[in-house]
């Protein structure tokens, strides 16, 4: 019997809809995994969703199982949790994480999947890629004990990174959004929180990742002599401009960029892309991460909500969507 499932697909800039697609036969190497849970990138997924992703990127911005080309139609995502149905055995009816774009049900290697440890909640483990983007950051950043923290931008990447550094001890940590409400945010992550204007300076680093000029630009007011901007923002086909004619030569600063496509060559020798996302999985054991899923949708409405949050009408942090049974029955006539 033909296989079919249910997937979001962008057809063009603006204008995303949900089609029925087949879906391959199984190899003895392959598991079908029904999803459960996917989870919206919102940063990412917004610029795709306005065709924002410049052409000199469009190969570096694939995901692992897009289909489709920029700007679209295209088949975009790569937060999916769900439950194995078939493959080997150590696998049936396990939880995993897969970077599959939204779909009801899917079929990949079996290599492709990572089980989710039993004490990460499905729900939550729609953070995995987010938390992941984290972790390689501050591989990147190498934090010291005692260190004088800034994270500029309270969006799903800043406040995991803002989650893992509170953990780190003895350092001053601070997180920085010109949204007032994101405290709220920031102290059930048990970090403190600045407006910019009222941000601590004097810092040995300042992770951004708010996307915007300003932020950037307030980054590098914070920094001490010699410390490092830690650049984590996508800023798609937007040019930014910077005072590098001002205190960045005297102060000896320095602007780093850092992307999960990545490992560092300091890590490589040692870690895997494996090791990476296992670890960022196990540290969604911690239910304070809870706090960055902050509206949820059924699969069914993902069009209507994409274009939400592409516009700005839908603020807030992750945005997690639920999968039923219904969602894989036959399309509309």
């Amino acid at each position: 019997m033909k296989r079919t499932a249910r997937a979001f697909w962008l057809h063009s800039p603006g204008h995303g809809e949900i089609r029925e697609t087949a879906l391959p036969e199984p190899t003895a190497d392959d598991v079908v995994v029904r999803t459960l849970f996917s989870g919206v990138s919102r940063g990412t997924e917004g610029l795709v969703f306005r065709g924002g992703v410049p052409e000199s990127q469009h190969t570096a911005m694939r995901a692992p199982f897009q289909e489709g080309d920029f700007p679209g139609p295209v088949k975009y995502g790569y937060l999916n949790v769900g439950l194995v149905e078939e493959g080997p055995g150590d696998l049936v009816g396990r939880t995993v994480f897969c970077l599959y774009p939204h779909q009801t049900r899917y079929v990949v290697p079996a290599r492709a999947v990572t089980p989710v440890p039993d004490s990460v909640p499905a729900a939550r483990a729609v953070l995995a890629g987010t938390v992941e983007t984290a972790v390689n950051a501050l591989w990147d950043a190498a934090p010291l004990v005692g260190d004088r923290i800034a994270v500029v931008g309270a969006g799903m990447i800043g406040c995991s990174v803002a989650a893992l550094l509170a953990r780190f001890p003895g350092v001053r940590v601070q997180l920085v959004d010109a949204d007032p409400a994101r405290a709220a945010v920031a102290a059930l992550l048990g970090v403190d929180f600045a407006l910019p204007e009222d941000a601590l300076a004097g810092c040995d680093l300042a992770v951004h990742a708010s996307a915007t000029e300003a932020g950037l630009v307030r980054s590098l007011e914070l920094l001490a002599p010699e410390g490092t901007v830690l650049e984590l923002s996508w800023y798609g086909d937007r040019r930014v401009s910077l005072p590098l004619g001002e205190a960045f030569h005297s102060g000896r600063l320095v602007v780093r960029g850092s992307q999960v496509g990545r490992v560092s060559e300091a890590r490589r020798s040692r870690r895997t892309f494996a090791d990476r996302l296992a670890l960022s999985l196990d540290l969604l054991s911690d239910p304070v991460f809870d706090a960055l899923v902050t509206g949820e949708c059924a699969f069914g409405e993902l069009p209507s909500v994409l274009r939400g949050i592409a516009a700005g009408d839908v603020p807030g942090l992750c945005h997690r969507v639920r999968y039923d049974a219904a969602d894989d029955g036959p399309m509309p006539g």
